[in-house]
């Protein structure tokens, strides 16, 4: 993937020389590489904490820990709480649809 963004950033480099839009698009792509791109590289197993609890509610490696499994579990529950508490109508609607 890294190397696709390089390779896509250096050609947008190349045609900026004669429209300078180009180079903002480059450093568009980089930007948004570095920023939502990388994040989906393996964390340290050392902090467990606040990276393992993101609150995805399905993938992502096993928590390193059964605490950490149980703090990423009693947050997504409370988020679950929630969804259910402020939006009753939704919540309802797609528990129909799962039971179809």
């Amino acid at each position: 993937m890294g190397t696709i963004v390089i390779s896509g950033t250096v050609v947008l480099v190349v045609l900026g020389f004669e429209n300078h839009v180009w180079w903002l698009a480059a450093v568009a792509v980089l930007f948004l590489y570095l920023q939502y791109g990388r994040s989906s590289s393996p964390t340290s197993s050392s902090g467990g904490g606040a990276a393992s609890s993101g609150g995805s509610s399905s993938g992502g490696a096993m928590p390193s820990t059964y605490q950490a499994y149980r703090k990423r579990r009693d947050m997504q529950a409370k988020w679950d709480r929630r969804y259910r508490r402020e939006r009753p109508l939704e919540s309802r609607r797609q528990e129909r649809e799962k039971s179809k």
